[in-house]
């Protein structure tokens, strides 16, 4: 017997080619799922303390955020490694 798999909702996390070159973004904003995976599981900012700096965020989209990032972790880890500040400064000098 077989189960479908069932994809999971996330609110507050959308797509859109014109944004961050279609990277998953919170909704409503430019800032992307892998900038708030970077603040919290990287840099060990809280969800808390993430709010707070960027204010026009909220706890639940951080959230959202996070779920969202366990589920498609291989997507947004290799959006975390393409990303690297390192990277990007190479890619200009080309």
């Amino acid at each position: 017997m077989t189960q479908a798999v069932q994809e999971n909702v996330h609110p507050y996390i959308v797509s859109h080619k014109d944004y961050c070159g279609g990277s998953p973004v919170i909704k409503g904003t430019k800032f992307p799922v892998r900038s708030i995976v970077n603040y919290v599981l990287r840099q060990g900012l809280s969800p808390e303390e993430l709010v707070r700096e960027f204010s026009h965020l909220t706890l639940a989209q951080v959230y959202d955020a996070l779920s969202y990032y366990y589920d498609h972790k291989e997507d947004t880890d290799r959006e975390l490694k393409e990303n690297t500040e390192e990277r990007l400064r190479a890619q200009k000098d080309v």
